[in-house]
């Protein structure tokens, strides 16, 4: 029988959406973590599953509210629910509590919250599948359930706390640090990290500082690391298409450098940079750029004549002519 629902402010509208609560039992056993980081205010949620697209169902966070890890037998909706009811001020504890009260089917899920103050709260249902449970730590809880080892989480806490860096890098370790001790019993599938930014521009798609999924994997987190890596080199690409925008070149450059470094095989990197050194009067430097760009790729030779006409190249033939005549 169900109980009977308070329709007062937010109540109501997790209460309006409790037949929504019980109608979903996806099986979407795995662990996960979600975490804050002090310093910069950002946060964020990563997550590994032997099950396809885990992050599609299982990950949530908006910039300066919060961040939510919703699996077992998973009902999303406790993701923009948990949102919208820290957005509105209460805290993760006060809206994990309220969302577990109104759903049914509670003894099956396994959800953590985190808060924008730091505040954390964690659930693990008494029907989760064994090996399961959490470990709730200073800015963060790392959950799991469906394990080879009631080790899993701890080994997580243990690395989020151990490891340096930015909170994407943490957050990838506890996810390396579960499966070395033999994460899921069914083996591995999928996998997903989200980290947004501290405060909130007004432009979400802005706020995301990193959105990485590997939906089908024999390897998800050895791709998800990759896909980390590239990530961070077209930050810098990024960043340098704005110096260039700006009319910066010294400092498009940089970043350019910088991206190529991280992919030193992506030819696009490649490109831009030694465009960036050949506009800033590094020419020398951008030709043996341009040749390897040239050797692999013939259709870039046919865009560079195209880059003064815009402004992406100087307006100056023998520049022009010195550069293609690096083509092989």
């Amino acid at each position: 029988m169900r109980r009977p629902c308070l329709a007062v402010g937010l109540l109501a509208f997790f209460c309006a959406t409790e037949a929504a609560l019980a109608a979903d039992l996806r099986p979407a056993h795995t662990y996960s973590i979600v975490a804050r980081d002090p310093a910069t205010g950002q946060l964020g949620v990563a997550v590994q599953s032997h099950w396809f697209s885990v992050g599609s169902a299982v990950v949530w966070a908006e910039a300066g509210v919060g961040a939510v890890a919703t699996q077992s037998f998973t009902e999303p909706s406790y993701g923009p629910l948990g949102l919208a009811l820290m957005r509105a001020g209460r805290s993760a504890q006060q809206t994990l509590t309220g969302l577990v009260a109104a759903d049914p089917d509670s003894a099956v899920r396994q959800v953590a919250m985190i808060d924008s103050r730091g505040g954390v709260a964690a659930h693990t249902g008494k029907r989760c599948i064994p090996e399961a449970g959490q470990h709730v730590g200073e800015n963060y809880s790392a959950q799991a359930n469906l394990m080879l080892r009631a080790t899993v989480w701890d080994a997580m806490a243990g690395a989020f706390e151990s490891t340096s860096g930015d909170l994407a890098e943490r957050l990838m370790a506890a996810l390396e640090a579960a499966q070395r001790e033999g994460g899921d019993i069914r083996g591995r599938q999928s996998a997903a990290l989200l980290v947004v930014s501290g405060t909130p521009s007004g432009k979400p798609w802005a706020d995301r500082v990193f959105e990485l999924r590997v939906e089908d994997s024999p390897e998800p987190l050895v791709e998800l690391r990759r896909l980390l890596g590239v990530a961070r080199a077209y930050q810098h690409m990024n960043a340098g298409d704005d110096a260039a925008t700006a009319g910066d070149m010294e400092r498009a450059s940089r970043e350019y450098g910088a991206a190529e470094a991280l992919v030193p095989d992506n030819l696009e990197m490649v490109y831009w940079h030694a465009v960036a050194l050949a506009s800033s009067g590094g020419v020398d430097e951008a030709l043996p750029l341009f040749k390897k760009v040239f050797a692999a790729d013939g259709n870039w030779l046919i865009l560079t004549p195209r880059l003064p006409k815009v402004g992406l190249l100087p307006d100056d033939p023998a520049l022009l002519q010195k550069i293609l005549a690096a083509a092989p």
